[in-house]
């Protein structure tokens, strides 16, 4: 008994250390591309990170998002009672849009519209406006950042956490259900062109100065959702959202010569439409799957209770004969 007790105490701590290793590694990828202050990013990883442990292992593993939260910014401070306030508001805000989440009934496995639009409202949308209140209001009471600063760096901070859950947290939920799939050569070859083509031309639309040219991206989510479902709707909707954060990071492309704010609309727009694109349509389709998958096996159930029934023509008499008087 004791053993078992210290077994579940040592797995316990090890998924603790777990999560807070990955959240600081993905904080430190995150922090490549920070655009406000050396610590606000337009995509910030370890939202996603924390949103996915909490999903799959539960409320249990907080203290590790606490950890990796308070060791990915007490180097960049502005002092430690401003990092201790920022880490609780970037610990919170997950836990809180893990609670509404299950309130609603949330499934990991995304194959529902009502699952995508509870991620995309509840866990995204609601739940960061926790993580962003909180860090840019420390910001400028600590005198970090001016006060005219507020708004800019809440925009980036809230999208930079939202666009986290929308484009990290479904590829960790579809790679956790990751397997080798036994597909025939065609559907490799698929799979590579696809692959090939979304990186490709997101490359050439986020180094074109025509911020037009962006939309030629979505005929790839839209192949990816209808032919791979989410296993290859949300690979392709992280690596668009990345490619076009480095770009604006870089100044490149469409975001040549921009300001900060105007920037960053474009940017979280182009990121937001190209994750609810995905997400959605890949949520639909499995829908109308699991739909058509239902009619068939009740059209299988009705075609055998008919089989059952006694096929002799003399049980139905047809025309029907009148009673003798």
């Amino acid at each position: 008994m004791r053993r078992t007790v210290i077994g579940r105490y040592g797995s316990a701590a090890l998924r603790i250390l777990a999560v807070a290793a990955l959240y600081y590694g993905a904080a430190r990828v995150g922090l490549l591309q920070q655009l406000v202050r050396d610590q606000v990013t337009p995509l910030w990883p370890p939202t996603g990170v924390a949103m996915a442990a909490l999903l799959v292992m539960g409320l249990r593993v907080w203290p590790g998002i606490a950890i990796g939260a308070f060791l990915a910014n007490v180097f960049l401070g502005p002092s430690v009672i401003s990092v201790l306030a920022i880490t609780a508001g970037n610990t919170l805000a997950p836990v809180c849009a893990c609670l509404m989440l299950r309130r609603a009934g949330f499934r990991t496995e995304l194959d529902r519209l009502r699952d995508v639009l509870a991620l995309i409202f509840l866990g995204a949308l609601g739940g960061m406006l926790i993580s962003s209140t909180i860090g840019s209001g420390v910001l400028v009471l600590s005198g970090a950042l001016e006060p005219a600063g507020f708004w800019p760096t809440w925009s980036v901070w809230w999208t930079g956490d939202a666009m986290g859950i929308l484009v990290v947290t479904p590829f960790l939920l579809v790679l956790r259900r990751a397997r080798w799939p036994r597909a025939g050569p065609g559907r490799w070859v698929e799979g590579a062109a696809l692959v090939l083509g979304t990186v490709a031309v997101t490359g050439l639309v986020t180094h074109t100065p025509h911020s037009t040219l962006l939309f030629l991206v979505f005929p790839f989510l839209i192949w990816a959702a209808f032919r791979f479902r989410l296993a290859g709707a949300a690979p392709c909707a992280l690596a668009v959202s990345t490619m076009a954060v480095l770009a604006a990071a870089a100044e490149s492309g469409p975001f040549t010569g921009q300001d900060l704010f105007p920037s960053m609309v474009t940017l979280q727009a182009f990121n937001g439409t190209t994750a609810l694109t995905a997400l959605l349509l890949a949520a639909v389709i499995t829908e109308r799957d699991r739909t058509h998958e239902e009619i068939k096996r009740v059209c299988a159930r009705f075609a055998e209770m008919v089989a059952t029934m006694d096929p002799r023509p003399e049980r139905y008499g047809f025309p029907p004969q009148k009673p003798p008087p």
